[in-house]
């Protein structure tokens, strides 16, 4: 069995293989490096307990359905609801306890907008008075012309929202 050589020019990031237990007829192990795993929605906890949740490449006036699980929030018990906030772009639609007391969140989002999105949603206990939790929703919006984007496991385009172009219109007039 030969050993791959590291060169100095070698890039970060890719797939390496194990050198352990390489003898004949021995299982090889194939090691993922952590960058190449952002096919999926990320949750990240923040320091003040809440969660970011980042869910990609999204293109300007196309609706989404995002599914994402938060790990358990003891504080917020089993009965949790989002908040009653009017939010035009972000929408909880539904929320499921699993058994382990993790939430698993779905919600719809409309990308409205080019560049860095952040949009927020809270979700309230319904038997812990003060108890909710802020979860800070966030998408690279593409514009139109820049074509569509790859999808994170999670994310599903559910529609589109038209826009009057007069470029594209089949409108000739009359001469």
């Amino acid at each position: 069995m030969a050993t791959a050589k590291k060169s100095s020019s070698s890039k970060a990031g890719g797939v390496r293989f194990s050198e352990e237990g390489g003898g004949p007829g021995a299982p090889s192990h194939v090691h993922f490096d952590d960058k190449l795993h952002d096919s999926v929605v990320m949750v990240i906890p923040e320091a003040d307990g809440n969660f970011l949740v980042k869910v990609g490449f999204l293109k300007i006036q196309h609706k989404y359905e995002i599914v994402f699980t938060l790990p358990p929030v003891p504080a917020l018990g089993k009965d949790v609801c989002p908040a009653p906030m009017p939010n035009p772009h972000l929408r909880v639609t539904d929320i499921k306890l699993l058994p382990d007391g993790g939430l698993r969140v779905t919600c719809e989002y409309m990308a409205h907008q080019e560049g860095v999105l952040r949009e927020e949603m809270l979700l309230l206990s319904e038997s812990q008075e003060e108890a909710c939790l802020r979860v800070r929703v966030q998408a690279r919006v593409m514009d139109r012309h820049h074509g569509t984007p790859m999808l994170l496991e999670g994310v599903r385009c559910v529609g589109v929202e038209l826009e009057y172009d007069s470029e594209q219109s089949d409108w000739q007039g009359f001469d």
